[in-house]
């Protein structure tokens, strides 16, 4: 890896999102007055200093406002090795990227020599590949990917590419590839290509493993699950029902091509990687990696539009697949919306507490944020303006169009890119203002769909209703010598496509959903000198960051229609702003620059949630070790989401037999003195927990309580005035009848209004209002508090509460020399046990002997000194302390 430091790489913009913003208008002129050239520091400035300096030698010499920005984009701010920039996660240096397709197709010739050829589509994601694989990247970067479907050419008469070929002994009805023929696409791929690359063998069955060779037969198997079900749904379409058994095949692929992945990657994997994996082909890929490797760092970035749990909720595995991504660190958008959508599904559909920053999630914090991709701007810029073939093509464009106006639009033929909304709209454009019929020509270019379902579209509907449409209106609007429509079914050289958008004067794009439209960020920059205004569809994730752009709903053909004449009849002046501000986003935010943001956000999460804030694991060395050499133990444990896992049915939330015979264990021993202190009622703890006589019980938060050995309930609260349960009564049967699935449960003592089967969001919000209701009118009145629990609002007086009963039962044992326990063990896992999690802190026990644990992410705001994940790894701290205190403890 070349240092960061380095003065002979091109240096790389480094600049994050919130630091600098061109968009603004704001005054960013730096005085080359205030550094001191004869300083020390001048001559080697430190990496942010340099930062600084950087846009101060770009602009000498500029010409104009608009030479500045495209000096800027070009001349980039050095890179900062993220190993000084992170010391503490201990970073490798190594990025492993995983994309399901590797950046070439590869067909396999006659002479058992292998071709690679680029692939279509998602251009800016290889662009971002070879930028991590360049000089200019801090990273040393490894792309893994699946061969794709692998064809043989071999020579026929009719010149033709045969898809398939056998091994001569009928065993293979597909292609054989041998070993050594995979070891040599293997190099090729290694060293010759610009980015190393690791290919993924996909195959039904291993290497014969006489011969080593792998049999390709049905290729395209690894992609149906993804491309049928997962791009369906994603782009807001449901298949129709089926029997389910191509279904499951297909699950079973998907989950294969997941689990291979994982083979390769731990494969070349070495501690302080980072491994990046993208897009929906993969959303397995990180809960395989974290469950086989759980210190793994990995980022996830979804390319395509994340849909609302309402169509989520429409996937018969959408549990597998939302977990599958909960295993990253931090999973990327491309816009806002659709990350919202990701949190709202992880909290309706698996339960997890979300917020705009993540999910809280099997005891860690998943960063959620979007991060619009963007193009190799610099690349393009180059390749439009620079190459003569361009120029050529340019020409003829002009000559052959002279006189007209010309719109372009650049599509694959999806069902989802709009192509057919956009002609419709055309159509109503030249019925409403029939000025431009002779003036205006649409030059709409679609190339082959990568999908598999679109691919096997049934009698071509889509490729059909186009040809249609192009037909009907050139023969309702075109004459002889003109046709308002000129629709290339095709790909078109790059020369051919950047002389497109240099020389039209509207840019349209309707796409009906989309994750990333490319076209739209390429026709800014190819605009930069004509300025034609860019028509965007507001269903496209691009919408989002291209703020300056005219946003149509593809749907409202009326409406297009206008927004196609308004941007045809547009004031120079106008195209001038408008493209000043879009040139100015595209050019900051390049391809590039997402990778830089991308990644340093990711090393913030990685450094904030695992070093700074967390609670760390707690540590059973120190627990046992404290628990041998104690002869006096006392242990406080919560109930509900402590010893049992939180459910929807609070009654269903009943203590399993190994829960009941653990606990039974811990108390019998002569040294422990075993509480329960929880939020539920007498009856529930005497039936599910009375037989334990040993144990001592605290229903209603500190309400009652009973004893160890004794069958009395003690009334903590039985002089207390409860008539302030009459108006909390009011306004929780008011918010109960306003919120579908919320019910109240009157305790002796408190009252509790329970949201858990509501909408959560809703519930949610619901429960915030009901809180602010409540504590308005109980102020003043009553010394009660509104607490706020999991899915619950509960209202109690105040001296009821987990602390003041921690804090009586330590003042039990007493708090001096050879009384106090020497030993506190205090489990809980919401609001309600924070509060005997401080009142330990509180107390003059000694911090050693004090183990406050919440059950949950490390990453939640707690008073307590440790955490454990679930209720499973209470069940199992208590069985460990059990299992020593059988071997070692002696009654008497």
């Amino acid at each position: 890896m070349a240092p960061a430091a380095s003065q002979a790489q091109e240096p790389a913009l480094r600049r994050s999102e919130e630091d600098t913003n061109l968009d603004d208008e704001a005054d960013n002129s730096i005085s080359i007055s205030a550094f001191d050239p004869t300083s020390s520091l001048f001559c080697s400035p430190s990496p942010i200093e340099k930062e600084i300096l950087f846009p101060v030698k770009a602009t000498t010499g500029t010409a104009s406002p608009t030479e500045l920005l495209r000096r800027l984009s070009l001349d980039k701010a050095p890179d900062v090795d993220p190993r000084q920039t992170y010391p503490d996660l201990n970073l490798s240096g190594n990025v492993i990227s995983a994309t399901f397709c590797i950046p070439s197709y590869v067909t396999f010739s006659d002479s058992a020599e292998w071709i690679l050829t680029p692939r279509h589509g998602t251009s800016a994601l290889f662009d971002a590949f070879r930028h991590l694989s360049s000089p200019k990247s801090p990273w040393n970067h490894t792309l893994i990917g699946w061969t794709g479907e692998i064809r043989v050419k071999e020579k026929e008469p009719w010149g033709q590419t045969h898809e398939a070929k056998s091994n001569g002994q009928g065993q293979c009805k597909g292609i054989s590839i041998s070993k050594s023929d995979r070891e040599r696409l293997e190099h090729q791929l290694a060293t010759e290509s610009g980015i190393k690359q690791v290919p993924v063998w996909m195959s039904g069955a291993d290497a014969s493993a006489e011969s080593g060779e792998f049999c390709l037969e049905d290729q395209a198997r690894w992609r149906r699950y993804a491309e049928y079900e997962l791009f369906t749904l994603f782009h807001y379409k449901q298949n129709e029902p089926t029997d389910g058994r191509a279904e499951r095949q297909w699950w079973a692929d998907y989950c294969s091509l997941n689990q291979r992945f994982a083979d390769a990657i731990l494969a070349i994997h070495k501690p302080g990687d980072i491994v990046w994996v993208h897009d929906y082909h993969l959303l397995l890929l990180p809960a395989i990696l974290r469950q086989r490797l759980p210190s793994i760092n990995i980022a996830f970035y979804l390319h395509v539009p994340f849909p609302s749990s309402e169509y989520v909720r429409g996937l018969k595995r959408r549990k597998d697949v939302l977990e599958g991504m909960l295993g990253a660190n931090m999973i990327g958008f491309q816009s806002y919306s659709y990350s919202r959508h990701f949190s709202s599904c992880c909290t309706r559909i698996l339960g997890f507490d979300s917020s705009p920053a993540g999910v809280d999630a099997y005891g860690a914090h998943v960063a959620v944020d979007c991060f619009p991709i963007g193009i190799d701007a610099p690349a393009i810029e180059k390749i439009a303006f620079g190459d003569s073939g361009v120029d050529g093509e340019i020409a003829a464009l002009r000559e052959r169009y002279a006189g007209k106006k010309i719109i372009v639009g650049r599509d694959r033929l999806d069902s989802v890119r709009g192509v057919a909304q956009k002609l419709q709209a055309f159509e109503v454009f030249l019925q409403q203002y029939p000025e431009w019929r002779e003036k205006v020509v649409l030059i709409q270019v679609t190339s082959p769909t990568s999908v598999e379902a679109e691919k096997e579209d049934a009698g071509h509907k889509i490729a059909n209703r186009v040809s249609e449409m192009v037909s009907r209106i050139n023969s309702l609007y075109g004459s002889l010598s003109h046709s308002p429509v000129q629709h290339h079914p095709q790909y078109v050289s790059k020369a051919e496509y950047f002389a497109l958008l240099r020389v039209s004067d509207v840019g349209l794009i309707t796409s009906v959903r989309d994750g990333m439209n490319t076209t739209s960020l390429e026709y800014v920059i190819c605009q930069r000198e004509k300025h034609g205004p860019v028509i965007l569809s507001e269903f496209s994730g691009t919408a989002s960051t291209l703020a300056s752009a005219i946003h149509i709903n593809p749907w409202d053909l009326s409406g297009v229609a206008d927004s196609i004449n308004r941007a045809l009849t547009m004031s120079e002046e106008e195209k001038q702003e408008q493209h000043k501000k879009l040139y100015a986003h595209v050019t900051k935010r390049t391809v590039q620059a997402w990778t830089k943001v991308f990644l340093d956000r990711l090393l913030t999460n990685l450094s904030s949630f695992n070093q700074t804030t967390g609670t760390p694991l707690l540590d059973t060395a120190a627990l046992l070790a404290q628990y041998r050499q104690s002869e006096s133990r006392l242990f406080l444990f919560d109930y509900d989401g402590t010893l049992t896992p939180i459910v929807k049915e609070p009654s269903a939330a009943i203590p399993t037999d190994r829960v009941i015979r653990t606990i039974k264990s811990l108390a019998a021993n002569p040294r422990n003195a075993v509480w329960i202190i929880s939020g539920r009622d007498q009856d529930f703890l005497n039936q599910w927990m009375g037989d334990i006589s040993e144990l001592g019980l605290v229903a209603e938060h500190g309400s009652f309580m009973r004893s160890p050995r004794k069958d009395e309930w003690e009334n903590l609260a039985e002089k207390y005035d409860m008539g302030w349960q009459k108006e909390v009564m009011e306004v929780f049967q008011s918010y109960t009848e306003r919120t579908q699935g919320s019910f109240i449960e009157r305790k002796r003592i408190a009252l509790t209004w329970h949201y858990r089967r509501a909408d959560p969001e809703y519930g949610a919000f619901q429960a915030s209002e009901c809180k602010q209701v409540l504590e308005k009118r109980l102020a003043g009145k009553w010394e009660v508090e509104v607490m706020t629990g999991k899915a619950n609002l509960e209202v109690r007086p105040k001296f009821v509460n987990k602390g003041e009963i921690a804090k009586r039962l330590v003042g039990l044992y007493g708090t001096k020399v050879g009384a106090a326990p020497e030993l506190v063990l205090c489990l809980g896992d919401d609001m309600t046990d924070e509060y005997m999690f401080r009142a330990l802190e509180e107390t003059n026990l000694p911090r050693q002997h004090v183990f406050s644990v919440t059950v949950g992410a490390s990453s939640k705001i707690t008073a307590a000194n440790w955490h454990l994940l679930e209720t499973k790894d209470v069940i199992s701290t208590i069985s460990l302390l059990n299992s020593e205190g059988n071997s070692g403890d002696t009654s008497g």
